[in-house]
């Protein structure tokens, strides 16, 4: 499949042959989707620019699962047939396993073009064939030995990880050991195919990672500025709009449950929901596409309108999301329990040299050292992934109908279900009316008053109506649809 389709670029002042590359703001970390070859270098030759020298250290992560060969210069992936269009969810793929599969992919790639004149056959997102004659075919890891010829420093890192859940804890750990002994000034760039969830994961992780830097080296430079507010400094001091509604400021039972669970948990997550914010979107100070945590949200509120099989999926993904959102907790608060032990594990004889005019420590970033890993970290506090796994779900996946308005309509259905009927479907939809008042009018609202309205009545349905409807639903006789229950309660038919 080709990696690059139209409208893939979703931001203003695009780079040529790299989608959606930008800063994240007050980092030198950089986000952007999969390039061309002419793309990896027109990147590299802006995160450098005139200030950094062009063979000084880069470190590239790619997040993506899905083996890349490239085939006159652009980039295209492996996938199977079901996972064209979709996002790529490929289960247990290392770091060692792409580099095979890529090997094996671009030995596919020209025997297909051998056997076809030259030429070679491929689809595009929309699954629409494609066609083109094969002039250079290179493996993305060769691509990376080429672009070192200019940039000597750049080390290119892979970190298959999937789309909606968490990197994995070793994931958490490959992405630190790469960045230890790097310098605060250090670019750190991070791809997966468009510039999406997978690499705004992979970015927040990284900007955590300098704080830890900045943290564990520069506080007790910075305390000897006169005048300078160490307060103003601090990321756990961040407040979110209280205005916002709970989800959107991340307020899920798991992750309240998670937070007490914490030391300094409301700090850790304080200063992860600053950082992601950063990393989102422009309307919370970010520069990118996705906001991880308040997508969680907008997916909830999409649920409510979906069908019961697209609801099933979207279930599956916002759990995954709240998963991905808990791990970035838990990874702060292991940077930032980090970061106190960097200071305090400096040798006494290395102390002499650090230690400026106040007494206070200040680290190179380069020589900060970790004590444990993140694996660790969480093996001391077990607990904590039990509690994941379990409560990720707990969100009220229905609006609650309110109390006196069930009362009424169980009253109407129980007294005369028949006679009654049309007032019981008055009643459900002024009972709607008010439940979504919040939401904007359109399309959407009026589905979700429908499929209310659909649940009402099935809840409300007097015995042994219920069982029979209940029964035509199981045998795929009808469907949970307003009208079919309704043809089947009136007329015994759909």
């Amino acid at each position: 499949m080709a990696d690059h389709f139209e409208k893939i670029q979703k931001l203003p002042d695009p780079v040529p042959g790299c989608p959606n590359f930008r800063r994240v703001p007050g980092y030198k970390v950089y986000c952007c989707g999969q390039p061309t070859i002419a793309g990896f270098e027109a990147a590299l030759t802006k995160v450098t620019g005139t200030a950094y020298p062009k063979e000084g250290k880069i470190i590239w992560f790619n997040l993506r699962q899905e083996p890349n060969v490239y085939v006159n210069g652009e980039p295209i992936c492996a996938r199977p047939p079901n996972k064209i269009g979709e996002y790529a969810e490929l289960g247990n793929v290392t770091r060692d396993s792409a580099k095979a599969d890529e090997e094996e992919f671009i030995k596919v790639i020209e025997g297909r073009a051998k056997e076809n004149a030259g030429k070679l056959k491929f689809v595009d997102i929309n699954k629409a064939e494609k066609e083109i004659e094969v002039k250079e075919v290179v493996t993305l890891s060769n691509v990376i030995e080429g672009l070192k010829a200019k940039f000597p420093g750049l080390v290119h890192m892979r970190i298959p990880v999937c789309n909606s859940a968490a990197p994995l804890e070793t994931d958490f750990d490959i992405l630190v050991k790469t960045l230890i002994g790097t310098n605060i000034n250090t670019p750190v760039i991070i791809n997966d195919q468009v510039g999406l969830s997978r690499a705004t994961t992979g970015c927040v992780a990284a900007c955590l990672f300098k704080e830890f830097q900045i943290s564990a080296s520069f506080e007790g430079l910075v305390e000897t500025v006169p005048g300078v507010n160490l307060d103003l400094l601090k990321m756990d001091r961040y407040k979110m709009d209280p205005a916002k509604d709970p989800l959107f400021r991340g307020e899920f039972e798991v992750v309240k449950e998670l937070v007490a669970s914490l030391k300094d948990g409301d700090a850790a997550k304080n200063e992860c929901d600053k950082v992601i914010d950063k990393n989102g979107t422009p309307k919370t100070g970010g520069t990118g596409i996705k906001q991880l945590r308040e997508n969680i949200a907008e997916s909830k509120l999409s649920y409510e309108i979906m069908d019961d099989a697209a609801q099933a999926f979207l279930k599956m993904k916002i759990m995954d999301n709240i998963h991905k959102y808990y791990y970035l907790i838990l990874f702060t608060a292991y940077m930032r329990e980090a970061a106190d032990l960097a200071r305090e594990a400096v040798a006494d004889e290395k102390k002499g040299e650090l230690t400026l005019a106040g007494g206070r420590c200040a680290i190179p970033g380069d020589q900060l050292k970790l004590s444990k890993k993140f694996v660790q970290f969480v093996d001391e506090n077990p607990k904590l992934r039990d509690l994941v796994e379990t409560g990720k779900g707990n969100l009220q996946w229905e609006r609650d109908i309110p109390q006196a308005a069930l009362s009424n309509l169980e009253n109407l259905a129980a007294t005369d279900f028949k006679a009654n009927l049309g007032k019981i479907i008055h009643d459900i939809y002024q009972t709607a009316h008010l439940m979504f008042s919040d939401m904007p009018q359109g399309d959407h609202k009026k589905r979700a008053k429908y499929r209310f309205a659909s649940k009402t009545l099935m809840r409300i349905l007097p015995q042994p109506l219920s069982k029979e409807i209940e029964a035509k639903i199981e045998q795929k006789a009808i469907t949970l649809d307003l009208y079919e229950i309704l043809g089947a309660c009136t007329w015994g038919q759909a």
